[in-house]
């Protein structure tokens, strides 16, 4: 049975760095014969064609096939190289990054990362998938995630720090990660708390943090980031809200992937590293900045409960300040929507200050 498993397993990673090989010869969107990819990889051209109609089929990819011309993907891609990206991260990036791990795909890069850190893995430890299987967002929500169109990653961090001091760390992250999209050319990102990244009121990206240790530390964090790039419609027909892209951001200006990629770890381990130093303090006036409802007309949901009023920014601590009829709360977990009919109207608060604080958490 061992040596049955150990075949299977052998017989697995061959196909998926063969298909990897044919991809990579693909990846230019241009037409490729079958002779030409069979003589390259060294194998047959019916091996090519049953390759190549697997990745359609698992993958999710369109592969077009023009008899007696070749095989194309009807949309080229630029596949994910771990070597490229820490070659494009800075000295002290790189230092802080203990190993980059990219995979073909993955049920969540999350959920790997926290196996890893509770096997030991070392802080600093970075995982990017082309496709995830069960990619997650906040309140066990899906996240659409089509093979090699986006960013998928995550990061695992490790603090002397108590659980409970880590609560600001999703804002810090969010900082960190509207910074690089904004140096990257998106003019109009914006962050929707507590950790969803915004375009135009579109969401363009959000963030998942997942953290475990002993109630007086340490502790250790995997921070999970998804950035769309490229979506098509068929491709988030299950995304249940206004969503957009860079593609439709930045037109032709997008990025490279593994350049991106780089800029988004760089930009999260050295937030990591500054929350450990000082906590959410340096993050806070560029959160003011990336705001994209300070002063709006929102409603807030905790369970069953809603709370209507006026978006007045964050806490210290990073909690959301709201003006309501009864004061001044902070909030501390729940989800945050615009009010109807409320897009666009940003209003001074005329209440009263009262502050309160929702016992409610679960950022």
């Amino acid at each position: 049975m061992a040596e049955e498993q150990r075949k299977s397993a052998l017989t697995a990673e061959t196909g998926a760095s063969r298909r990897r090989e044919i991809l990579d010869l693909l990846a230019d969107g241009g037409l490729h014969s079958g002779a030409e990819v069979a003589a390259r990889l060294g194998i047959s051209r019916a091996a090519v064609w049953k390759t190549l109609r697997r990745a359609a089929d698992e993958l999710g990819l369109e592969i077009e096939s023009q008899r007696g011309r070749g095989y194309r993907l009807c949309r080229p891609l630029e596949l994910l190289d771990a070597a490229r990206i820490r070659a494009a991260l800075s000295k002290t990036a790189g230092a802080r990054v203990a190993g980059i791990e990219v995979l073909e795909v993955v049920d969540s890069t999350n959920t790997r990362l926290m196996q890893c850190a509770a096997d030991g893995g070392a802080c600093g430890s970075v995982c990017l998938a082309e496709r995830q299987r069960a990619g997650r967002g906040r309140s066990s929500r899906g996240w659409v995630s089509p093979f090699g169109a986006n960013i998928y990653l995550s990061v695992l961090w490790r603090y002397t720090l108590a659980p409970a001091e880590l609560g600001g760390l999703s804002l810090a992250c969010g900082v960190a990660v509207a910074r690089v999209l904004k140096s990257s050319g998106v003019a109009e990102i914006g962050l929707k708390w507590p950790n969803d990244l915004h375009w135009r009121r579109r969401k363009l990206g959000g963030l998942l943090l997942e953290v475990a240790g002993e109630s007086q530390g340490p502790s250790h964090v995997v921070v999970g980031l998804g950035v769309n790039l490229h979506l098509s419609a068929e491709q988030a027909r299950d995304i249940d809200q206004p969503w957009s892209d860079l593609t439709t951001a930045l037109g032709h200006a997008v990025p490279k992937r593994n350049a991106l990629a780089a800029r988004l770890i760089e930009g999260l381990v050295d937030a990591l590293a500054d929350y450990g130093d000082a906590g959410l303090t340096p993050f806070l006036a560029d959160w003011h900045a990336f705001d994209a409802y300070l002063g709006e007309s929102v409603e807030v949901v905790t369970g069953e409960r809603r709370v209507a009023g006026i978006a007045a920014g964050i806490a210290g601590d990073g909690g959301l300040l709201l003006d309501t009829a009864a004061g001044r709360q902070c909030f501390h977990g729940g989800e945050v929507s615009l009010r109807p009919g409320a897009a666009g109207t940003k209003q001074k608060s005329g209440f009263t200050r009262k502050d309160t604080k929702s016992t409610e958490n679960d950022q």
